[in-house]
């Protein structure tokens, strides 16, 4: 399976594999580089604060409230503490476990020297707070780093397609993401992104995801099959080769 550098990665109109090979984007050409990587990387920023936005701004609440039971001078008992202190320690830990998340599915560390949660724990705690099931086979905890990235960020494409819950599976022989539940769909807009051929100018932080997915995809050398039937979505990594 071939593998390219992904510490050399930047999202440009062409990106240099470990090999030197040059593989191109949308047929961008060099000038177009600088916009296509800071489109990107303002798009990540936005979305990633967005997912941080509502356990930040829960933890702020809770703090809000015992700050003000404070002023009162007239406590409101010891389960008006308790409920405040727990929201804002549920929250941080939301807050948390997202960021870990992304850092690994995001971030540019060394990944062949993982340390801390491996992938499918980051997963895992990522979606325990959500009204989605997940199961991320044995078989795929075993996959090299870089394809376990790449599944970290299938699963949210994954999870998108299921706005009113469901189940996300991981599983390998192809490395594939399974989204089922009510009404699960893969718009338009987002397989377009996945595919790279939404231009880099209509990508926006609902589609940045899936668009900075199938970059990832293209760097590890593989291409990406999206199936839908009714309540059911398949994300499928096929290896260069196969």
């Amino acid at each position: 399976m071939p593998r390219q550098s992904l510490e050399r990665f930047t999202p440009r109109a062409a990106i240099i594999g470990a090999d030197d090979q040059t593989i191109s984007i949308d047929g961008a050409d060099a000038a177009e580089g600088p916009l296509i990587e800071m489109r990107i990387l303002e798009l990540l920023t936005t979305r990633l604060c967005h997912e941080l936005s509502g356990p930040v701004a829960a933890i702020n609440n809770g703090i809000e409230l015992l700050d003000e039971d404070l002023e009162a001078g007239t406590p409101t008992g010891p389960a008006f503490v308790r409920d405040a202190v727990a929201l804002v320690s549920d929250s941080a830990h939301r807050a948390r476990n997202r960021l870990q998340f992304y850092r690994f599915a995001y971030g540019f560390s060394r990944l062949g020297a993982s340390t801390g949660p491996a992938p499918h724990e980051l997963a895992a705690a990522l979606f325990s707070a959500r009204s989605i099931t997940f199961d991320y086979a044995e078989s795929a905890r075993t996959m090299s780093p870089h394809w376990q990235k790449l599944a970290c960020n299938l699963l949210p494409v994954g999870a998108d397609a299921l706005p009113r819950g469901g189940r996300l599976e991981v599983s390998t022989n192809p490395l594939t993401i399974e989204a089922a539940g009510e009404a699960a769909a893969l718009t338009a807009e987002a397989h377009a992104a996945l595919m790279l051929t939404l231009p880099i100018t209509e990508v926006t932080p609902r589609t940045v995801q899936p668009y900075f997915t199938g970059l990832l995809a293209k760097i590890l050398g593989c291409r990406l099959i999206a199936t839908a039937e009714p309540g059911r979505v398949r994300l499928t990594a096929i290896a260069s080769g196969i």
